[in-house]
């Protein structure tokens, strides 16, 4: 088949940010051109992970028809400059959904029950002079979701297992599932045990979880993030765990990444990961397959096989 002339089979396609997985997959099918090696200006395919994606760098593909991405979040994407040009966006939802929500729970349960601290007190041979402090209990409290999308609905449905009231704040209420719902954010976490920030990247929820929200969680509280960085407030959630405002944290995102601030390296109530959450070994296969396929159904039909839908891009 062919699109504008050319075959599927060999044209080109640009990559940028691509880890060797993703590229192998691609370049399976697909004349890969990917960076830092020159790319083509006339390529009708960008894949861009990571980098941000503007004008300044959609003025060197003229003739770029789709932009593809892996995973559900494309915040590093300028969507209203795609709109402007009629590229078409493509992304992989739902994918990582379980694996993030997985995620989640490793960091709540590591934090609340400080399993990476008793793990360094083992190491360190404090054992056989004393006991590790106690911590609290994980099950039955309350757990608050900002964000109920399908990794929040996916949080939720592993909550049960643990005895866990769950609430949640999003844009607007959820008929179709049970959980309590919250029209402000303060008002879940004052409710909340635990706070899991599960909700996407944009202008409205930039540093949503700000020093009121954090002061509503209180000394009791648990903070995890595997959403995205900037939705938290980054130095008033640094300040919060140094005075005791709430008392620990599991964060797989950071504002600025890969850069993370040194505080929180040298906090023993924090337990970090490398932003991880969906990038189990099954979940990127997936992925890269989902990417092949929405470059192989645009070629082939003109559009992707999971489009984003640009209609509000402003």
């Amino acid at each position: 088949m062919t699109v504008g002339g050319a075959s599927v089979n060999g044209h080109s396609v640009n990559g940028l940010g691509l880890g060797d997985g993703l590229a192998d997959a691609i370049a399976a099918k697909f004349r890969l051109n990917r960076a830092p090696a020159p790319l083509d200006p006339a390529s009708p395919v960008l894949v861009a992970l990571g980098t941000r994606v503007d004008d300044k760098l959609l003025d060197q593909f003229p003739k770029l028809g789709l932009l593809a991405v892996m995973g559900a979040g494309f915040d590093h994407v300028d969507t209203a400059a795609l709109k402007r040009r009629g590229v078409a966006l493509a992304n992989t939802p739902g994918m990582t959904d379980n694996c993030v929500a997985d995620l989640a729970f490793g960091l709540l349960i590591a934090a609340q029950r400080r399993i990476v601290a008793a793990d360094q007190y083992l190491r360190a041979g404090k054992w056989p002079q004393a006991r590790f402090p106690l911590a609290p209990r994980f099950g039955g409290r309350r757990l608050g979701i900002y964000g109920m999308g399908r990794i929040g609905v996916a949080i939720a449905r592993r909550a049960q297992g643990f005895d866990l009231e769950v609430g949640y704040h999003n844009r607007r209420r959820r008929p179709d599932h049970p959980a309590r719902y919250f029209d402000d954010l303060a008002a879940l976490a004052d409710w909340s045990d635990y706070l899991v920030v599960a909700c996407p990247a944009t202008a409205e929820t930039r540093h949503k979880v700000d020093r009121r929200v954090l002061q509503a969680l209180g000394p009791q509280g648990v903070l995890v993030n595997i959403a995205r960085g900037a939705v938290i407030d980054e130095p008033a959630m640094i300040e919060a765990l140094a005075d005791g405002t709430i008392a620990s944290a599991g964060l797989d995102v950071f504002e600025h990444e890969p850069e993370v601030p040194a505080r929180l390296l040298q906090m023993a109530n924090v337990v970090l990961t490398p932003h991880i959450a969906g990038g189990s070994v099954e979940t990127w296969n997936d992925c890269y397959a989902g990417v092949v396929a929405n470059i192989d159904s645009f070629l082939r039909t003109g559009r992707a096989v999971t489009p984003v839908d640009l209609t509000g891009a402003a």
